[in-house]
């Protein structure tokens, strides 16, 4: 049985995504206190540096792409959008409102991936004693293994030819930039055969429409806008969203 979201587990959510997804030299810097000295600035490597940290901090805007790209994010909101699509409902509901409850739900999906490396990742690190580089590979292994999870071999061998990389027969020896577009793929495949099986019911209830109204020649009333009451009625009756996204809970049961 899934049990219930507990909303203290924010306060450790964003301290996890920027470690893991800012880049290493944001960290590797370590600044005791402000102190601004122009002459070291100017001079070749301290200019370097300076730039780098500039980048290094520009590139954080990038978080949401990757949060996007290696979380539960992706198939959750395209299952919802597909549903929103089955019902032949419009802008109902919004798109703000698929999103806000994606993004939830995600976060429901990958708290115990957060919990793992907040404990065997970030906290060592805090506490001294892991380095820099054992918390990002301790950090990206938890990552890895996520994303294997529901990630087909087909997808990941079809990167692996491509990206010619040394032959290996562990999953852990796979870098994660070969790992991250096969675990997309995957998850767009599972997201639309869930859409799949979502359209029969409806599909099924607009092939019944149609066939009524050219029965009683009213070959100009659109069967969409008849079939749309009964779209909405049979998915409450049945307790729709809350069989949603149970199914989609239980897909990343494994």
């Amino acid at each position: 049985m899934i049990k219930g979201f507990n909303f203290s587990h924010l306060k450790w959510v964003m301290p996890i995504v920027i470690f893991f997804f800012s880049p290493q030299d944001v960290w590797a810097q370590q600044v005791p206190g402000l102190n601004i000295d122009l002459d070291s600035f100017l001079e070749p490597g301290g200019f370097s540096s300076s730039i780098n940290l500039l980048l290094s901090l520009a590139s954080i805007g990038l978080i949401p792409f990757f949060l996007v790209s290696t979380t539960a994010f992706l198939r959750i909101v395209i299952v919802l959008s597909m549903t929103r699509m089955a019902l032949a409902t419009q802008q109902s509901p919004p798109n703000s409102v698929i999103i806000a409850l994606a993004f939830f739900m995600t976060i429901f999906v990958m708290t115990p991936t957060w919990h793992e490396i907040n404990e065997t990742a970030i906290g060592p690190y805090k506490s001294g004693e892991i380095s820099q580089v054992q918390a990002f590979e301790t950090g990206g292994g938890v990552f890895k293994k996520f994303m294997l999870k529901f990630t087909r071999d087909k997808d990941l061998l079809l990167f692996l030819e491509f990206s010619k990389i040394k032959y290996t027969d562990t999953y852990e020896d796979i870098p994660i930039y070969v790992i991250i577009p096969s675990f997309v793929i995957s998850e767009l495949k599972t997201a639309f055969q869930i859409g799949f099986l979502l359209f029969i019911p409806f599909l099924v209830i607009d092939l019944i429409i149609s066939n009524i109204l050219l029965s009683l020649g009213m070959f100009m009333l659109s069967p969409a806008m008849i079939s749309l009451p009964f779209k909405i009625l049979l998915f409450v009756l049945t307790d729709g969203w809350n069989l949603l996204i149970r199914g989609i809970l239980l897909s990343f049961q494994r």
